[in-house]
């Protein structure tokens, strides 16, 4: 078992995604068949025609792991990303943005096969974002891409729930949480979109409870995987299958579980909400950030509100401003004392 200092902080294995948002109607969703809310996979002519019918907007580089380690990356943290992107124009545009974000990225890049993948998000005048996803190169992420070493050097490995929907990155999944436990790391993953919890219920509750040491999920999420509409019933079960876990509940924070312990963060307030797209994943940066640098649960928590309240409060799902400058201001912890 691994005991060196591992150079990474987070190293995320997830779906790699180039973003396109623009406003809509509810009107909208409701033309094009579309659950508000939801995120569903389409495939390359639903995407094209959905992107035709679509106001203008921006592309931004986006996919939730990815989105967590350009916020740890923000907050002046170490991160490393494993995900697959086609050797085309949007292939590119990924590569360049999470690179620029502070992230090691050198997963190779798929040649002659599907194109890179994008998310088209829809937001409603509340903030609320409804994803239609073409998976392209995306899901063609392999056993063979997951880096042991990579893995290894990380304290912890941030696994994105979406991939339980492909079958060959789910075994990429399998093999990369096998990775950081023979390593002495730690596994975390989020449970991604209440939709997936759904499908994959019975495989995410296995997972978690044989694999997984750290759980991320919004309170919709919870309640799904556990069956319940009981916030606390859900909070119990979920504390009794893991090591740490931590629930967002929007504007009322979120609330981190740990045995016994119930944590209550507050939400930081913001002006006014603008796109919800990436609050989950920048809650996440700030919290595994937290823990992989030994902070206290509150402070873990702490620093992943921060990050949410900074990304809603503008369109996209990556930060706009220093995290890292933001927490010194509000005076919140960025390192074990």
């Amino acid at each position: 078992m691994t005991q060196n200092t591992p150079s990474y902080d987070v190293c995320a294995v997830g779906n790699a995604i180039v973003d396109v948002l623009a406003p809509c109607e509810p009107a909208f969703l409701t033309a094009q068949g579309l659950a508000p809310g939801s995120m569903s996979l389409v495939d390359e002519a639903q995407s094209a025609a959905l992107y035709d019918a679509m106001a203008a907007g921006v592309e931004a580089s986006g996919g939730s792991a990815g989105n967590t380690v350009a916020g740890v990356g923000s907050f002046g943290g170490r991160a490393s990303y494993l995900g697959k992107v086609a050797d085309d124009q949007l292939g590119g545009v990924f590569t360049h943005d999470i690179r620029a974000a502070g992230v090691h990225f050198d997963t190779p890049a798929l040649v002659g096969g599907a194109g890179t993948g994008r998310c088209l998000i829809n937001v409603t005048p509340d903030g609320q974002r409804t994803m239609s996803t073409f998976l392209g190169a995306a899901n063609q992420l392999t056993v063979a891409d997951v880096d042991a070493d990579l893995i290894g050097d990380s304290a912890i490995v941030y696994l994105e729930g979406y991939l339980f929907d492909p079958a060959p990155a789910r075994a990429a999944f399998e093999a990369a949480a096998k990775a950081a436990h023979a390593a002495g790391r730690k596994v975390a993953i989020t449970l991604s979109d209440a939709f997936v919890v759904g499908r994959w219920r019975t495989e995410l509750l296995a997972f978690i409870e044989v694999s997984a040491d750290i759980v991320l999920a919004n309170e919709v999420e919870l309640l799904a995987l556990c069956e319940t509409e009981d916030f606390d019933a859900a909070a119990e079960k979920l504390s009794t299958i893991v090591e740490v876990a931590a629930v967002t509940r929007g504007e009322h924070g979120s609330v981190i579980l740990k045995g016994e312990q119930r944590v209550r963060i507050p939400a930081f307030a913001v002006d006014r909400v603008v796109d919800t797209t990436g609050a989950g994943d920048q809650y996440a940066a700030g919290f595994l950030l937290g823990l992989a640098r030994g902070l206290s649960l509150a402070d873990a928590g702490a620093l992943g509100s921060l990050a949410a309240a900074e990304v809603i409060a503008h369109w996209g799902p990556r930060p706009m401003t220093s995290l890292h400058e933001l927490a010194e201001q509000k005076g919140l912890r960025l390192h074990a004392v």
